[in-house]
């Protein structure tokens, strides 16, 4: 097997918090880190890492945000791309994510470890594939938990124009993706605080709280 290709990171860490009457999604704390701080930790392999976002970020670490603010995660992995190629970083691959994954850990593990695996098979083809992202329990992509071709990311921008406002569905609709399936747990995100209190409590009790599936069965 041939090394595995280096990896680029953007993490989204914008939008209102509307649903947490409008306090910084990074800035929330869960099992006693920053919710951005647990997804830099699942990326810690990465070459080099920026933050699209207004919060601050470890030593290190590139930040940038998107201008005009509030664009969209389209429009903030545009500036993400740029904030890397002003660090002069040019991994063959960028990992996109974003930064309120409830347990980023596990979730990001299984992406790099099925897309390190491909990448450094003699046995499997990967030239027509543009990218790696897990899907939910319906098999819908989730393209915020996905490693993709950096060169397949750059011209999807070019085909959209302006990336303001623009849906990550559009930007993917070229795209030639390998899908991975995925648990509730693995794909769930933190929106609300009872959503926060929830996973509080399965962290710190993790023998006695139902999983996210669990729950899910339940309503």
């Amino acid at each position: 097997m041939n090394d595995p290709a280096p990896f680029d990171a953007v993490i989204l860490a914008g939008g209102t918090g509307s649903r947490l009457g409008g306090a910084s999604k990074a800035d929330l704390e869960l099992d006693g880190q920053r919710l951005l701080d647990r997804v830099l930790v699942a990326v810690a392999d990465a070459d080099a890492i920026a933050v699209v976002g207004d919060v601050a970020v470890p030593d290190g670490v590139h930040r940038t945000l998107e201008d005009p603010p509030r664009g969209g995660p389209v429009a903030g992995l545009a500036a993400g791309l740029s904030e890397l190629d002003a660090g002069g970083s040019s991994a063959e691959w960028t990992l996109l994510a974003s930064c309120d994954l409830a347990n980023p850990l596990p979730a990001l593990g299984r992406l790099l470890a099925a897309w390190s695996f491909a990448v450094r098979s003699e046995e499997v083809t990967t030239d027509e594939h543009d990218g790696w992202c897990l899907a939910d329990a319906d098999d819908r992509p989730q393209w915020l938990l996905g490693i993709h071709r950096t060169s397949t990311l750059r011209r999807a921008l070019e085909r959209l124009g302006s990336p303001r406002d623009r849906s990550l569905r559009e930007l993917f609709a070229e795209a030639t993706l390998v899908t991975l399936p995925a648990s509730r747990d693995d794909v769930a995100d933190i929106d609300t605080w009872a959503e926060l209190a929830r996973w509080a409590e399965r962290l710190e009790h993790p023998q006695d709280a139902p999983s996210e599936s669990a729950q899910q069965e339940e309503r």
